[in-house]
């Protein structure tokens, strides 16, 4: 949720915000009456309860002339009360729901415009050239890595299986990442892949991101798309230490996504699946650290891109193309031959306040006073690496070339050869 005194003080700050994301000004108008309406709601129930406690006082002091039109006051004051408790709590539901409707304040800087309209900030790495390059799915059935006809044959499409040095190159890379998160300093964590209704609103993926979402109606539970869903919920209504700096994690899960609106795109291969592993860094701060924090998860990323060997270019993503709860976010997009074009592997977000705010977490500030943290997250590895790894190291005979800092986490293999 938006801060609602940053929205009293500047209403029009947070109507340009959603201009730039392309989504209605209106919804701030509606908060800003709902706020109001519960601010009027809550005046009225406390003026009467007021009225109400200083008349029940009143009562036994009155003398009997007096205690008949106080007890016939109190009566009438009672329903009036009870009215106005409703018409309170009806009033702080219409604006919760108005509060939940509004995105996250984009910051300063950030590109206006939507998925098209990034603006590259640096490309990294040489272009391999590679004569007819095979895709990954090729190169994975040779290696026997990969079985997209057997995923689909269990599961349905978008499903697959890893086999034999897939297997082993996923779990190592994932491996290497966690590693490299338990050497700056994150904590690693397996985390749930199922949640509560209020963990998946609390980070904002019940908005638009709904349709994206798995449920199971029968346990009302919801299986995560990122295990920033549950690492955010993890602190939930509790008041974090951050005198000596960020509390960060690396959260290990397997991924669920209903891939809803992608009909006929990316159908084949790995690359847009319903169920993948990632490590996920998280980190819970001060706001006014948050920046800092948001450029170490993206020097992270790009430490572990590194380590793969695999060009790639950072982009400032557009307003329109954010996501609900983030205020900025920079992806990292790796070198896909087969394709002859960047994709994203890697994406951090600067959510500020605004998921901490929905799930009540807060920190004590230099005075002792509760303050509500800022929360950020990025991808540290998934399956989908697999793709640009697979593809930038192929040789001409079908075998891949396994990345020096990988090797350790293969029993030392430098190269992947196709089973015959």
């Amino acid at each position: 949720m938006i801060d609602l005194r940053l929205l009293r003080e500047d209403p029009e700050l947070i109507r340009a915000s959603q201009r730039l994301r392309g989504e209605p000004t209106e919804l701030v108008d509606d908060l800003l009456h709902a706020d109001e309406a519960r601010r009027a709601a809550t005046q009225r129930f406390e003026t009467l309860r007021s009225e109400q406690n200083s008349l029940s006082k009143r009562i036994p002091k009155a003398s009997p002339d007096e205690r008949a039109g106080l007890l016939a006051r109190t009566k009438e004051l009672a329903a009036e009360v009870k009215a106005a408790d409703a018409e309170a709590s009806a009033a702080n539901e219409a604006l919760r729901a108005a509060h939940l409707a509004v995105p996250n304040v984009v910051q300063d800087g950030v590109p206006p415009g939507g998925e098209d309209d990034f603006v590259v900030l640096r490309e990294v790495g040489d272009l391999p050239a590679i004569d007819n390059p095979k895709d990954h799915v090729d190169i994975g059935e040779g290696l026997k890595a990969i079985d997209m006809e057997r995923g689909a044959k269990v599961s349905g499409s978008r499903f697959y299986f890893l086999t034999g040095v897939g297997a082993l190159l996923q779990l190592g890379l994932l491996q290497m990442a966690v590693a490299q998160a338990v050497e700056h300093g994150f904590v690693p964590s397996i985390t749930p892949s199922l949640v509560k209704p209020e963990s998946m609103e609390g980070t904002g993926f019940l908005g638009s991101h709904a349709s994206e979402v798995y449920r199971l109606e029968a346990d009302d539970l919801y299986l995560v798309g990122t295990s920033e869903v549950a690492l955010a919920a993890y602190h939930t209504n509790e008041i974090l230490d951050l005198e000596a700096g960020p509390e960060r994690f690396a959260g290990w899960s397997s991924c669920y996504r209903r891939e809803a609106g992608s009909y006929g795109k990316d159908v084949r291969g790995i690359l847009r699946v319903h169920q993948f592993d990632k490590v996920e860094m998280f980190s819970f701060c001060r706001p006014e650290d948050a920046a800092e924090e948001h450029l170490r998860l993206l020097a992270m990323e790009e430490e572990m891109l590194a380590k793969v060997e695999i060009p790639y270019r950072v982009i400032d993503v557009a307003a329109g193309d954010l996501g609900s709860s983030a205020s900025r976010k920079y992806d990292c997009e790796a070198w896909v031959p087969s394709q002859n074009r960047y994709r994203e592997v890697t994406s951090t977000s600067n959510c500020t306040t605004f998921q901490a705010r929905r799930l009540n977490i807060r920190y004590r500030d230099a005075d002792g006073k509760p303050q509500t943290a800022a929360t950020l997250n990025g991808t540290l590895a998934t399956t989908r690496w697999l793709i640009p790894i697979l593809e930038n190291h192929q040789q001409p005979d079908g075998s891949v070339r396994v990345p020096k800092a990988l090797q350790p986490y293969l029993g030392g293999r430098d190269i992947l050869k196709p089973v015959r």
